[in-house]
């Protein structure tokens, strides 16, 4: 059963269109359950109806074109209670209704399940057959699983618009609707507006779309330049290896080539393309069919054989993208769109072209968005229901604020954008004045304003009144190399952060990779990288790593007066801090010894896991400061992966739980007199940064962009009032009450211009 529920799934995901797939889910159900009836009912929302959106085995001329009330029949009553309906005699039910021209009078065993997403009936699947039974619990476990399976699959076509397309024939694609609104998260605050650039992301089959054609002639001259660079690239490694590798060996490289023979994959693929499909699409599927059946053969040889084809695949793909890749033109006012869009896709267009980013998949803290918050790139995250293959070229707006994408605006949208435009650069204008004041509430409380850097942003940073480094990614310069960067090479960059800040503190983070940061040339393959090798894990398991990374910081800082801090992060016990600091002051030693006169650094941990917020006071007496990561604390304490849309709106930094924690450290860092700061989303945004200052953090490091509103809130508040504040919000239950409440008292306070303003 397990093979059939896969196989069907399969066949749904992979069909051309959201119609066809209804038609060849109804097919595939009622083979597979030997019923003579099964039919799909879609939830129009607009009209409170249940459409008969496809059938095998009644009337299909009704398809279409008969719906029910939501309170009509037993289709209407599997929506309403949300829940499976298996009867053995329908016609004797109650909540029975005929519909004569559907065809179901002769029909009594019914089997109805509701199709769930976030919550929310979308539809029912429906099974019949003329005798008089109930369905058994298999059966009603199969369509029940199924549903739930397909339930995505029906969000994204309920999204884009093509479920709408079903209900009303007249309805055209969802982005020639005016003001067409996809969701997101926002990843940077701010509005752009510009033309839609749609990049591929590396060689990867699973994330190639399949579609159309406009050109078959085109896609076959892009085909065959593939092909050859990927045969001109097998006999250049195998004329490489001819002299050290036996004849054996060396004939898996004529195999590869008799592989994009014509007479198979190449044939294979030019015969798809002829049929209409573009070439990236025809590849996937001649490759995984090619795959499947390797991987079904018994010899566990030639099962292996199938990685060889997904390996040609891929190669054949990578040149495929690359030769597109070559005619792409960035407009003036690019929107970057991509299924994930990465920082390498960011270093290919020049910045001033740059006007918004929307990414597909990833989140407001994935790596790609911070990169975009340094950049000050108004960002939208996670959209996972945007059409991109639909979208090329058209013009867009990017909500970085709300998280909201518009195709197809109009002039009365675009104008109110605009205004937010004009209005958000007349305040920046404003606080600009603020740029050499420092963060002092209205009752004299001091709050420093620091910035998180990667390796760009200096200027920028500096020139909004940045404070300090709260946080150098010191993991950017090693993931732009394709090797680990030697101690010289780390110093050099280091350095000129420093002297540019000089003489203002700079924290610096030990190489933190794994999760979401990974180096080419040292991959962590994992099934669970959050709860992996990552951080401070790695380091201390390579401690040569460790030590050249410590001693290029030191060395960067030799006549300096600004303070060097070494922060370690991902810190989980007493002993990886014991151990950091021991290679810290070794490190230290080495470098006095080779002559270089620097000062002792200090050490701080960073509270990231659960783990730390409750040996908070230990560990602050250990170290010379403590520095809260509220994303990754945020993750950890509601088991929420921060890259993950399906559960975006379940990260929350400031549910509860996380508002705790925070307390729970402050209150641990004032007991043993230890500075305290934190470095993390929740630290750039006002309401964020009001709860923090009030329970006596005191640095608060963020993006660039954000450190101006902060820097205002924080000097036209009072710290008294903040309290006051922070005291009804500990009492609170939900995330949202907290952003209510305190979005009132900004309000009242007369500090709204801090808040995003919707659009009307």
């Amino acid at each position: 059963m397990l093979n059939t529920l896969r196989s069907i799934v399969q066949d749904v995901v992979g069909a051309a269109s959201f119609r066809a797939a209804l038609d060849i889910l109804v097919h595939d159900v009622r083979g597979a359950l030997g019923t003579e009836v099964c039919s799909v009912y879609l939830m129009n929302r607009a009209q409170d109806r249940l459409l008969f959106a496809a059938n095998e085995g009644l009337n299909t001329d009704s398809v279409g074109q008969i719906s029910l009330a939501v309170n009509q029949g037993l289709v209407g009553l599997v929506a309403e209670r949300a829940e499976p309906i298996n009867l053995n005699n329908a016609t004797v039910h109650p909540r029975f209704y005929l519909i004569p021209e559907i065809g179901e009078e002769a029909f009594h065993a019914f089997l109805g399940v509701p199709v769930i997403h976030h919550r929310q009936v979308l539809g029912v699947l429906v099974v019949q057959q003329r005798e008089r039974r109930k369905f058994d619990e298999s059966e009603e476990a199969f369509l029940v699983t199924l549903s739930a399976r397909l339930a995505t699959e029906v969000a994204h076509a309920d999204a884009t618009g093509e479920m709408e397309g079903l209900f009303d024939s007249d309805t055209g694609s969802v982005l020639e609707r005016p003001d067409a609104m996809f969701k997101g998260v926002g990843g940077t605050p701010g509005i752009g507006i510009g033309i839609a650039v749609v990049v591929q992301p590396p060689a990867n089959l699973e994330a190639v779309a399949d579609k159309a054609s406009d050109d078959v002639t085109t896609e076959l001259q892009v085909l065959d330049r593939a092909l050859n660079m990927v045969r001109d690239d097998i006999r250049r490694i195998s004329e490489q290896f001819a002299a050290s590798l036996p004849p054996e060996e060396l004939a898996l490289f004529d195999v590869y080539l008799h592989m994009l023979d014509e007479n198979a994959l190449a044939g294979d693929i030019r015969e798809r393309v002829q049929k209409g499909s573009w070439a990236q699409g025809a590849l996937k599927q001649v490759i995984y069919e090619h795959v499947q059946r390797f991987e079904d053969m018994e010899d566990p040889y030639l099962r292996e054989r199938g990685a060889d084809v997904k390996d040609l695949g891929l190669r054949v793909l990578a040149y495929l993208q690359d030769i597109r890749a070559k005619k792409t033109h960035f407009p003036d006012s690019t929107i970057l769109v991509g299924e994930e869009v990465t920082a390498g896709m960011l270093a290919d267009i020049p910045t001033d072209k740059l006007k918004g980013i929307v990414s597909v998949r990833g989140s407001v803290t994935s790596h790609v968005a911070i990169l975009a918050q340094s950049l000050d790139i108004p960002a939208v995250m996670g959209a996972v229901d945007l059409p991109i293959l639909s979208i090329d070229n058209r013009p867009l707006i990017v909500d970085g604020f709300y998280g909201e994408v518009f195709c197809n605006a109009s002039a009365q949208t675009v104008k109110q954008f605009q205004e937010l435009i004009a209005s958000e650069q007349e305040f920046s204008e404003e606080l600009e004045e603020l740029k050499e004041l420092k963060g002092v509430t209205l009752d004299g409380w001091r709050v420093g304003l620091w910035v998180n850097i990667g390796l760009t942003g200096i200027g920028r940073s500096l020139d909004r009144g940045a404070e300090g480094i709260g946080l150098f990614r010191t993991e950017i310069p090693f993931m732009t190399k394709e090797r680990f960067p030697s101690e010289e090479e780390q110093r050099v960059i280091y350095r000129e952060h420093m002297v540019a800040f000089e003489p203002k503190p700079v924290t610096m983070r030990t190489l933190d990779v794994g999760g979401d940061k990974a180096l080419s040339y040292f991959p962590i393959n994992e099934e669970n990288p959050f709860l992996g090798w990552r951080g401070i894990r790695v380091t201390l398991d390579h401690p040569e790593i460790f030590m050249v990374q410590a001693r290029a910081m030191l060395k960067a800082n030799e006549g300096l007066k600004g303070d060097l801090r070494i922060m370690l992060p991902m810190i989980t016990s007493i002993s990886e801090v014991e151990e950091a600091m021991a290679l810290v002051a070794r490190a230290h030693r080495e470098v006095l010894e080779e002559g270089v006169d620097v000062k002792q650094p200090q050490v701080g941990v960073m509270i990231e896991v659960p783990a730390a917020v409750y040996q908070a006071r230990r560990l602050a007496g250990m170290v010379d400061f403590l520095a809260v990561g509220s994303n990754d604390l945020t993750q950890y304490m509601l088991a929420v992966d921060r890259n993950n849309p399906r559960v975006a709106d379940l990260y929350q930094e400031t549910h509860p739980a996380v508002l705790c924690a925070l307390r729970e450290v402050a209150k641990a860092a004032s007991a043993e007199h230890t500075y305290l700061g934190i470095c993390g989303e929740l630290a750039g945004n006002p309401i964020g940064a009001v709860l923090l200052m009030a329970m006596g953090y005191h640095v608060l490091s963020m993006n660039s962009t954000n450190l101006p509103k902060v820097k205002w809130v924080i000097r036209n508040i009072k710290r008294s009032d903040a309290r006051r504040m922070l005291a009804r919000v500990l009492r609170m239950d939900t995330p949202q009450e907290v952003q209510r409440f305190m979005r009132q008292q900004l309000l009242d306070a007369g500090l709204g211009r801090v808040l995003p303003t919707h659009h009307e």
